[in-house]
């Protein structure tokens, strides 16, 4: 009987605990180790009246209901992994454009260095989630989780792989509209260094084009990061919608 409560519990911390471990507003890399374990252990808590656990009739039968628990946390955080990774990218785009990318400071987010636009990019995306209550619907994600993928046995869908790739698809969409303003103002400014090295070639366009990009690339990045969490908010839903019907591949 003990051990039945155990496995039980131990199921119900499969789920929550990959989503906790994979989404970085949840738990991510800079959250201490007792906060994680202390989050996992309340969601359990929390799940234990409401969840039905099915009885196990083997070891290879829980191997396979535990990988089953585990792939779909991860598929709720991919969500979010997938918009963050999109700022970060469009952050690269942006310092590339500036000549910013030879710089790096370490992501709190993941522990590696990266450029500080992207960092920044990613961090603005996170606290915009946040203020969205984007946790919120990630746990809203979970516990219905458990009502259309109930805990047991299931197999892999041949839809995942179009989900996986919608996924992809929408991180560098997200990048490219995030770096769009500042790419298209570089193209100008380009285009405007090309005509006066044209008009004037005793100017040193390769001198003053330096700065004349880093000054009016940061006027740029001025302007657009207010915008931003606007472009956050609308694409939240789109990408949860995404981590979804990344989760019911799992069915």
């Amino acid at each position: 009987m003990e051990f039945g409560l155990a496995l039980r519990f131990a199921l119900l911390l499969a789920r929550p605990g990959m989503l906790i471990a994979a989404a970085p507003v949840l738990g991510g890399a800079f959250a201490p180790t007792y906060v994680r374990i202390g989050l996992v252990m309340l969601c359990a808590v929390l799940l234990v009246p409401a969840v039905p656990v099915p009885a196990i009739a083997s070891l290879g039968a829980l191997a396979l209901i535990l990988a089953r628990e585990l792939g779909i946390g991860l598929a709720l955080a991919m969500g979010l992994r997938a918009m963050l990774a999109g700022a970060q990218l469009g952050g690269h785009l942006t310092g590339t454009q500036l000549m910013l990318s030879y710089g790096s400071t370490i992501d709190p987010q993941g522990g590696v260095r990266s450029t500080l636009l992207a960092t920044l990019y990613g961090n603005l995306v996170l606290l915009t989630f946040l203020a969205v209550d984007g946790h919120h619907m990630l746990l809203r994600g979970l516990m219905t989780s458990y009502a259309e993928l109930p805990i047991g046995g299931g197999g892999i869908d041949a839809s995942i792989a179009q989900s996986v790739m919608q996924l992809l698809g929408a991180v560098f969409t997200f990048g490219a509209r995030v770096a769009a303003p500042v790419i298209v103002v570089m193209l100008i400014v380009e285009l405007g260094l090309g005509i006066v090295s044209r008009g004037a070639p005793v100017l040193n366009v390769m001198a003053l084009g330096t700065p004349i990009r880093l000054i009016v690339g940061l006027l740029v990045i001025a302007a657009v990061v207010p915008l931003l969490p606007a472009l956050v908010r609308r694409v939240t839903p789109y990408f949860t919608e995404l981590a979804w019907q990344l989760a019911q591949g799992l069915r």
